[in-house]
């Protein structure tokens, strides 16, 4: 079975002499097989993405979002580490979280978003930061796909002492 696994896109900046990293530049998916997947991501790797998602979840309640929640999918897929998912009372405040996930973890982190989908619709934004992906969605529509129950096997992450007011 093949899996295709989302990879970062390279610029002439980050590719730098390793002629073997040219091909990642023509897509941004790499097909990997079973055999091919690794058993398991460096320590590095784990805490920037553990990072980009804790900094989301903060974003989120800054900006008085509610039912907030990080799952850890390491261990379900290899195509990204975490969802952060979170509920919004307004499209102005789905697109107030979302503009400002953007701007914490392109300015403070670093890190580029990939993709955006439902930001016109604003029932539910997705954010798509390659090993994060970030789900904002208006209270109706968080109710009717439950994305929580869908990967019930993925860990839930505590969020004692990353949010203010966890749980809430």
């Amino acid at each position: 079975m093949a899996i295709f696994k989302r990879q970062r896109w390279l610029s002439a900046e980050n590719v730098g002499s390793q002629p073997a990293n040219i091909h990642l530049l023509k897509s941004p998916y790499t097909r990997v097989t079973e055999s091919d997947k690794p058993e398991a991501t460096s320590e590095n790797d784990n805490n920037a993405s553990f990072e980009l998602a804790k900094a989301a979840a903060q974003v989120i309640e800054d900006n008085n979002g509610r039912d907030i929640c990080i799952l850890d999918m390491r261990h379900l897929t290899p195509i990204f580490d975490f969802f952060v998912i979170g509920t919004g009372g307004s499209r102005r405040q789905l697109h107030a979280m979302s503009e400002e996930i953007d701007d914490k973890l392109e300015k403070d982190l670093g890190d580029r978003r990939m993709g955006r989908e439902g930001y016109d619709e604003s029932r539910w934004i997705l954010l798509d930061y390659g090993t994060v992906v970030c789900h904002l969605f208006d209270e109706e529509t968080r109710e009717y796909f439950q994305l929580e129950q869908l990967w019930a096997d993925a860990k839930k992450i505590d969020l004692t002492g990353i949010l203010r007011n966890p749980g809430e």
